[in-house]
This record gives C-alpha cells, sequence and structure tokens, in this order.
C-alpha cells in the first residue's frame, strides 16, 4: 500500500520467522492460495465493489504507482491478485476443513479484510475474507449456523454489515473504543455480541467480558463452524492501538473457540489474519494462536 505504510508485506514474513523460530514449521501443513473467482466474491460484494478494487489495480501496470481508495487503503498493480489470493485461501481452507481433510487452518494472508463492507474497500481492507469464507459455508457447503468470532482491535464493521439481517451467522468481537471505525458501540440489529474496551484495558477485562458474554452467546448459537478474525494489533506492544492483550491472552482466546468448536461444530475452525502491526508482537502472538490450534501448546 506504499511505502511506510503498517500493512506491510514484512507482517508475513516475521510471523514465518517465527514460526522457523519456534520450531514448529515442519509440524504444520502448508498449503498454497488459490484465486478466488468473481462469482465467489459476488456472494458478498457488489459487483460495482469488486469492478472498483479489479480496475484501480489493473489500471496501474506498468506505471510502479498506488490508487487511494481512502486515506488508508491503497492498492497497485498487484493488489487484484493479492486480495483474490488472500479470499481464496479462505474458502479453500473452508473446502478442506468441511471436508475432513484438516481440523482447522490459519490463513497467514494480506490484505486483511473485515472493514470491508458489502460495497465499500477500507480500512486497508478490500474484501472481506472471513464473511466471504462463512458465507461460502453456508451456500456451498450448506451449513446452518457459523459464527465469527473477532478478536481484532479494531471493529469488524464489513463484517456486521454483512451479516446484519443473517440470522445463521453470529459474530462476538471485542474492540478499542472509541476508535476506528468508530462504529459498533450501538446496536445494528444483527446477531452480534460486540464488547466496546476502553483504552488501555488488559487481558483480564477481555477474559471476563469473553467469558460472560462471548461464551454463552455462543453456546447458544451452536455453530456448525467457527470463523476467526485473528487481528493481533490489541497486543500492548502494538502502537497502532492502546490495548494490554499478550501472547498468553490470545493462547486462552483460541482455547476458548477451540473448546466450542470441539462441542459443537466438530472442531471445525477457520482463522484468517487480520491486523496486528508491531512484527514483534505480531508474530509471537501468531505462533501462541497457532499452537492452540495444533495442539502444540
Amino acid at each position: 500500500m506504499g511505502a511506510g505504510h503498517p500493512e506491510s508485506p514484512a507482517r508475513l514474513q516475521a510471523i514465518e520467522d517465527q514460526l522457523i523460530a519456534s520450531r514448529i514449521d515442519q509440524l504444520l501443513d502448508y498449503r498454497g492460495a488459490p484465486l478466488a473467482l468473481e462469482s465467489d466474491l459476488a456472494r458478498v460484494h457488489s459487483a460495482a465493489m469488486i469492478a472498483l478494487v479489479r480496475e484501480r489495480s489493473l489500471a496501474l501496470a506498468g506505471t510502479g504507482g498506488t490508487y487511494q481508495l481512502d486515506p488508508d487503503t491503497a492498492v497497485n498493480v498487484h493488489s487484484w491478485q493479492a486480495a483474490l489470493r488472500a479470499a481464496g485461501a479462505a474458502l479453500a481452507a473452508t473446502d478442506a476443513v468441511i471436508a475432513g481433510e484438516i481440523d482447522n487452518a490459519f490463513c497467514s494472508v494480506r490484505p486483511p479484510g473485515h472493514h470491508a463492507t458489502s460495497t465499500t474497500p477500507m480500512g486497508f481492507c478490500l474484501f472481506n475474507n472471513v464473511a466471504l469464507a462463512a458465507r461460502h459455508a453456508l451456500e456451498v457447503h450448506g451449513l446452518e449456523r457459523v459464527a465469527i468470532v473477532d478478536f481484532d482491535v479494531h471493529h469488524g464493521n464489513g463484517t456486521e454489515e454483512i451479516f446484519a439481517h443473517d440470522p445463521r451467522v453470529l459474530m462476538v468481537s471485542f474492540f478499542q473504543h472509541p476508535f476506528y471505525p468508530f462504529s459498533g458501540a450501538e446496536a445494528s440489529g444483527g446477531k452480534a455480541v460486540n464488547i466496546p474496551l476502553p483504552a488501555y484495558s488488559d487481558g483480564k477485562a477481555v477474559r471476563q467480558l469473553a467469558t460472560e458474554q462471548w461464551l454463552p452467546a455462543l453456546q447458544e448459537h451452536r455453530p456448525q463452524m467457527i470463523f476467526v478474525s485473528a487481528g493481533f494489533d490489541a497486543h500492548r506492544e502494538d502502537d497502532m492501538a492502546q490495548m494490554g492483550l499478550v501472547e498468553a491472552d490470545y493462547t486462552w482466546l483460541t482455547r476458548q473457540i477451540m473448546q466450542v468448536a470441539a462441542e459443537h461444530a466438530r472442531g471445525r475452525i477457520v482463522s484468517c489474519l487480520e491486523g496486528g502491526y508491531d512484527l514483534s508482537a505480531l508474530a509471537r502472538s501468531v505462533v501462541a494462536h497457532m499452537k492452540v490450534l495444533a495442539e502444540l501448546e
């Protein structure tokens, strides 16, 4: 998205480096991400939005430049393919988990997705990877109920907007508030449990509220599959926000998700990378999350 932008390729390299340093890389099943089809995107996004990202990206061929979709979100000539591959990863992971090839998956992808609404790319996000995967599970695989757990420091406004009128989808989230995108504190009419938290909230506060509000809602919904918008920018070392989580909190959150999935969803989980911009904190937190998913911790 341009030199100096926090949503950079270095994020994925930091994750890969930490997986190697933690000596768990050889224990994981690595799979390449296919390209999503435009028909896949159309299950969630408008034709005009899809065309906007495609045309603005491909028009930059040979220029080496970027185009600002909003003050925070840019595309370059590679963005269209990158966005298709990020969405394709989430879709392929969903297929593999439902087919029983793997128990769960973590999609280490860029760009992130949870701010992208049905009609608008925003907040570093081009297409909503988790929403596409959840809709794919419902409409292609015939699941009746799914849940989305969003623990990014920012409210997943796009995900909530997309499923605001779909009772098959429960979304549970916490986020710093007031903070970008300045939404989520008021009821949207959808099936959502949003927990706005003030700046400097720590893991203890998150764990208590998740226990009191998230877990009962998830148990009541009985999801047949769980999708995770896995943002790690609530970490206390991430200066893009002002919350106080540490790796142990992401371990705890992932354990709770695993327990609900084991009880109601045959263990089926697809987790997709969202935010997290301090490279060291991001990488360590992703490894903590993945160790639980892979039952290595």
